[in-house]
């Protein structure tokens, strides 16, 4: 079995939402130079790559699509897209000290429940992706795509704020799920 990528659309997709990163990190830089219009264009570009990480998913499994590649791509290229923006959303100042308290969370828990897939995968145990989890993801995007508009549309950040808050709850709560669900297995296979 290979995991090299298949030309289709579900892979396609999830690769377009890495390719996108780095044009939506600049735009955060050119906020200076463009003003609210780069970080207009970020949004906007931020939606997409949002809307292609619902939609590459859907596709591999309507269509038929699933492949290791992108199986392993996925759930990496939503970690990464969600980690830039919160680097970028502290790098630009548009969190505050609680917000980075927060990410810094959102953060740990994500290298915490990564670790703990990559020893138990040599055992052979999976960790399956709970339901709550996906719903964590969505919820983190929102706040990055909220937190985006900081400073640009009256009440941003506040709303953002609030939703970074429940993110970070569901964030905390699946990953001592999942760590709870995988110390019982350690105990079980030493």
């Amino acid at each position: 079995m290979t995991i090299y990528p298949k030309h289709n659309i579900a892979n396609i997709l999830t690769i377009a939402r890495m390719i996108m990163l780095p044009v939506m990190v600049a735009l955060f830089y050119l906020e200076n130079s463009l003003g609210v219009v780069a970080i207009w264009l970020c949004f906007g570009l931020y939606i997409i790559a949002a809307i292609t990480d619902y939609l590459d998913g859907y596709l591999a499994r309507k269509l038929n699509q699933i492949s290791p590649f992108g199986t392993f791509l996925d759930p990496i290229s939503d970690k990464i897209m969600v980690g830039c923006i919160f680097i970028m959303l502290i790098a630009t100042d548009r969190v505050g000290a609680f917000g980075v308290v927060l990410i810094i969370l959102i953060f740990s828990r994500e290298f915490l429940i990564s670790g703990l897939r990559e020893y138990m995968g040599p055992k052979n145990i999976k960790v399956p992706v709970m339901k709550l989890a996906k719903w964590k993801t969505t919820v983190q995007m929102i706040a990055c795509g909220i937190l985006i508009l900081s400073g640009v549309i009256p009440y941003a950040y506040e709303g953002g704020m609030v939703v970074l808050i429940i993110a970070t709850i569901l964030t905390l709560w699946t990953g001592y799920v999942y760590l709870y669900s995988g110390l019982s297995s350690m105990r079980e296979n030493p």
